[in-house]
Order: C-alpha cells, then structure tokens, then sequence
C-alpha cells in the first residue's frame, strides 16, 4: 500500500474561440463596466459547433502527460487510471472519460466520471488519490473540463457573462508521505437541500418520467446568484479552515489559495475569511471565465507559467459548486517541468 498521491504533471487548454465583454453587450443588455465591477472577467473563450468537452479533456491531459514525461519519464503506459470531473460530458450516456482514455492513447485503463459541477476537480482529486493510496492504480491523470457555453440561455445576460469554457489536468504517481506534490488531506462536503440553487431543471429522469414536454427555460442552466455567492463564501471559507487544521498549517497558514473562480468578489471575501492578502488569491478569470471544473486546474497552470506559484509554497485549493458541494485539499508545490498551456496573455 502507497502512502501517498503526489502531483507530477500539470496541463490547460483553452479553446481558440474568445468572447470579450464588448462582444457580449453588442447582443444582450449589459456592458463591459457592468460585467467587470460585477464578476472581474474581462473576456472568456467558447467551443465552436462541433466541439465538445472531451475535446478539451484530451488536450488538457495530453499537456499534463507531456509535463509529467519531461519531470520524471510518465510514459502513457505507466497510466492505469483516469478521472474526469465534468457537468457538460459528451452524451448524457456513456461516461466520457473512456473516451478520453481512448484518444490519448491509454489502452483499457480504468476511467470514469465525477459530477460536483464547480466542486468536481477536488473531488475527483480525492477518488483518484484514495485509488492510489489502496493500490488500485499507481499513476492517474485526473482532469477537469466543463463547456457551459452548451447550457447556457443565449438570452441570460448574467450567465453568459459569468461562464466560459476550459479545462485543466493533473497527473498524480504513488509516491511517500512528505514528499513535495503530496496531496496532504481532503475536506469534503455536500447539502442537497440547496440542489435547487445552482440547477438544470430538464434532461434527467425527473422531467423525462413525467412524459411531458419541459417548460421552455428549464433546458438552460440557472442559478440563484445572491444565495450562491453567500453558501459558496461560507462553505469555502470553512472547509478551507477546517483543513488547514487538519493538516498542521494553522499557525503559518497557506501561501496560496486556488480557489474555485467563480467570481473576484468571491475571492476576496474567502481570502478576507482566511486572514490572507490579496498576493496570496490566485486569480486568473479575468481572462477565462468561470470554467468550472476546468477553474481550479487552470488557475494552478496559469499561476504556473506567470511564477505567481513556486515551488515550495503551501498551496490550498478550495471548491464551492452545484448539489451543494464543497471541498479543499493542501500540498506542498513541487518542481515541475515547464507547464504548457493554452491561456492567452
């Protein structure tokens, strides 16, 4: 039995399509003053027709083997599992993370799916480390990729303001307590009787059962932003304190935070809870959006490649996302090979 997971590669990808906040007001009731006092993005990036979430998903975990390759010699065939944190897959049915498994090239490895919507890239982190930890797998790469521009209401100023499309992706090796990379514990939580806060009301069993057509509106994703943004502060801030107690950092606390990226004013408040400055937020959906569980990846890729996370820093990351779900999880940031990825300056 291994005594730990351990972060060993790390990739983004963005699609090439961008959508500024000028774009969006040429078409809906908003602007880009009202859209960046309100959420901080200035522009996030969309799939074409055609495309769909596995196609980030492969390109995110090809940059994540690639990185993992250059940093210790991950061959493909050293991946005995994948994990895909995702609420947009290809098809309601199967699972894409076969998929996925299947373009990259890694043969019949075990390869599944997690929904936690914005909370799924922690959560997938925690099934994939306690495979590794058990001795199910040695090496997984674990991925967070959401396309919301597929469910969203074109006509939803706020929606369309918010989100945008992208996902990131970790490769994680057995490895030794202590060891730089190490995933040191997990926070884990949910409450179903908030479900109805961040939803899609049609497509499942729920409508579908009834035989009857959905109301027009419930086929688009909807949120309730004013309760969301006080459960997703509240849920954050505790599960990150939690864990940090957990783990032994009470006194010196983190370095970083890489929190979900669901809007700056989000950050602030969970920073301001923490008793953090703002150096130690890492924020990058000024430029991508709220990407959800593509956020917390790509946020650790761009902090990356701009130095804003180096190694040796104590790092906490921390989700908020629909069911209600929340987790945190805590490492030491490790040397890494040069991180590729596909956000844009």
């Amino acid at each position: 039995m291994s005594d730990a997971a351990v972060v060993c590669g790390l990739g983004g990808a963005l699609p090439e399509t961008v959508v500024s906040n000028d774009e969006l007001a040429a078409t809906l009731d908003t602007s880009d003053e009202w859209i960046r006092t309100r959420t901080g993005i200035e522009r996030r990036h969309v799939i074409k027709p055609g495309e769909a979430t596995s196609d980030l998903a492969v390109e995110a975990g090809r940059r994540a083997l690639e990185s993992a390759r250059a940093q210790d010699g991950t061959a493909p065939d050293d991946i005995d599992l994948v994990v895909l944190a995702t609420s947009t897959p290809d098809h309601p049915c199967p699972a894409t993370a076969p998929l996925v498994a299947e373009r990259l090239g890694l043969g019949g490895v075990a390869a599944f799916d997690i929904s936690a919507v914005c909370t799924g890239f922690v959560y997938a982190l925690a099934a994939a480390a306690s495979m590794l930890s058990a001795g199910t797998a040695r090496r997984a790469l674990v991925i967070g990729a959401d396309t919301f521009s597929t469910i969203l209401d074109p006509c939803d100023r706020t929606t369309r303001a918010i989100f945008g499309d992208g996902a990131g992706a970790v490769v994680l090796r057995t490895g030794h307590a202590g060891e730089p990379g190490e995933l040191l514990g997990f926070d884990l939580g949910s409450d179903g009787a908030g479900a109805e806060m961040i939803t899609v009301r049609a497509g499942g069993s729920r409508q579908r059962s009834t035989g009857l057509a959905a109301p027009d509106g419930d086929q688009w994703f909807s949120m309730q932003g004013r309760a969301v943004f006080t459960e997703a502060v509240l849920n954050m801030s505790k599960s990150a304190q939690a864990l940090i107690g957990r783990v032994g950092w009470a006194g010196e606390g983190p370095d970083r935070v890489v929190a979900h990226q669901a809007n700056v004013r989000i950050l602030r408040a969970v920073g301001d809870q923490l008793g953090l400055s703002a150096e130690q937020i890492v924020v990058n959906l000024d430029r991508v959006g709220n990407t959800v569980a593509g956020s917390i990846p790509l946020a650790l890729a761009d902090a990356v490649a701009t130095g804003g996370l180096r190694p040796g820093h104590r790092v906490l990351l921390t989700g908020f996302g629909g069911g209600l779900t929340w987790g945190s999880t805590a490492l030491i940031w490790p040397e890494l090979a040069t991180v590729p990825t596909h956000i844009h300056a």
